[in-house]
């Protein structure tokens, strides 16, 4: 576990993970189950708030627990590798009903404050001592530079998850968005999940259809024309043609 809270880089500095095995003079491996808390040793990043990433480049680093607000110049971070994120949790119940949370990457400070909400579902992991309180207002700039920070990498697909989270804190954050903006980001998020959930814009698409056509079988019809209760005229024989002259 490494913690560079405020920690000052004036030059360009790389945090990378050694994925063989550090050997021994004698030519034994070094015991790492001993120094980590997981069989798999991954360098795994505390904080690095108060940091400035403009210079930090960080590879096959593991960011689950990684606490990034406040940190300056997020958006000019560089990551490298195999670099991963906490996970929203897997499909849970609120209550009586159950509730599914489409798999994305997310910043462990949205789990602690999903966490800390009267209606938080279960899954979502607490904050830990020390660790603040931020809320949607300050983790939706933390999303956005993350975003960057991928799109710049040229790794657009990485970048779409810090999109929602990014779109999910502006729509929860009450202070920031008139009531007008936090309506449209709702059906926003209804319609089609930010442009990023397929299958809810085609569910959407479905429904409007299978409407359309109920309504116009029901009301669309072309009015039936009433028949005439009169018999009809009887046809006149043709007139003999007249003898030519």
């Amino acid at each position: 576990m490494v913690d560079f809270s405020h920690a000052v880089l004036e030059y360009p500095f790389t945090i990378a993970a050694e994925l063989a095995p550090f050997v021994l003079p004698n030519g034994h491996p070094v015991a790492e189950h001993a120094l980590a808390d997981a069989p798999a040793a991954r360098v795994r990043m505390a904080s690095l708030r108060g940091v400035d990433a403009a210079h930090l480049v960080l590879a096959d680093v593991d960011l689950s627990r990684c606490l990034f607000s406040g940190t300056v110049h997020l958006d000019q971070l560089r990551l490298e590798g195999a670099c991963s994120f906490d996970k929203v949790p897997p499909r849970t119940r609120r209550r009586w009903r159950p509730v599914r949370f489409t798999q994305r990457r997310t910043l462990t400070e949205e789990h602690h404050w999903r966490a800390s909400q009267p209606t938080a579902v279960r899954g979502w992991n607490v904050a830990v001592l020390g660790a603040g309180h931020v809320g949607p207002a300050q983790l939706a700039p933390v999303y956005r530079a993350l975003r960057k920070a991928f799109e710049d990498g040229k790794n657009e697909p990485g970048a779409a998850d810090f999109y929602y989270g990014e779109m999910e804190m502006r729509r929860h954050d009450r202070t920031g968005t008139t009531r007008a903006e936090h309506g449209l980001l709702h059906g926003y998020w209804m319609l089609s999940g930010y442009g990023l959930r397929a299958s809810r814009a085609l569910g959407w698409l479905a429904t409007a259809m299978l409407v359309t056509i109920v309504l116009l079988m029901g009301f669309g019809g072309s009015p039936k024309t009433p028949r005439s209760s009169k018999p009809p005229a009887p046809s006149r024989p043709a007139e003999a043609a007249s003898p030519s002259r």
